[in-house]
């Protein structure tokens, strides 16, 4: 793939993102050699090898699901920038 300032653009564009003539030349080397780093992937040999789906064997390890008390209603309320008795105040929407 060859990039281009009409990609950089594109990429720009698509990332909501706005680069000087500078950065964009930046841009352009630093693509192109992660994209050279990325081809020489295409060089391993991978016949006979089974694509990974998981990265482990273990399947479904799980927790007990414990309830615990962290903090009291009072301490919930301390940073709280509008509250009413032991309830948080938010505006009212729709």
């Amino acid at each position: 793939m060859d990039i281009n300032n009409e990609t950089i653009n594109h990429l720009a564009d698509l990332a909501k993102l706005e680069f000087t003539e500078a950065e964009k030349e930046d841009l352009t080397a630093n693509l192109g050699r992660i994209l050279s780093y990325c081809e020489k992937l295409n060089e391993v040999n991978t016949d006979g090898v089974e694509p990974l789906i998981f990265m482990s064997d273990n399947v479904n390890i799980l927790r007990h699901d414990e309830a615990e008390l962290n903090f009291t209603k009072k301490d919930a309320l301390l940073n709280a920038p509008a509250k009413d008795s032991d309830y948080f105040r938010v505006p009212k929407f729709r």
